[in-house]
């Protein structure tokens, strides 16, 4: 059954995501890096879609990195996600990924995130 949506703008972006996701697929050599941003927060999460299964996440919500982002910009806050998440993939031999915007545009938060990845040493 189909959900009518009737905020124009999301409708929009889910179709961007939609026809995104189909053009790309995460493996466990290759995984699909995926990006959620809301009005405050980041999150981003590695996909094996082949088993189903998240390798590894970070978000500016996660313990960890919480302490580590106060009083910085939602800009640095997303690199600073995007070089955790590199880390957590370097930990579990993860070094090539596949970018999933999920649907954003590639700017602002979502690129300084992709950016911090990038400088984390993952390859996409």
């Amino acid at each position: 059954m189909k959900r009518k949506i009737r905020n124009e703008n999301l409708r929009r972006r889910l179709r961007r995501a939609l026809s995104i996701r189909r053009r790309i697929e995460g493996s466990a050599a290759r995984p699909r890096l995926s990006v959620y941003r809301s009005a405050k927060h980041i999150y981003a999460q590695l996909i094996d879609d082949l088993a189903g299964k998240t390798l590894a996440s970070a978000s500016t919500r996660a313990p960890s990195l919480r302490d580590g982002l106060q009083g910085l910009k939602k800009k640095e806050a997303a690199e600073k996600v995007g070089s955790a998440l590199a880390e957590a993939a370097k930990a579990q031999g993860i070094e090539v990924v596949v970018f999933d915007r999920n649907g954003w545009p590639f700017h602002g938060r979502i690129a300084a995130l992709a950016k911090g990845a990038r400088e984390g040493g993952l390859k996409f």
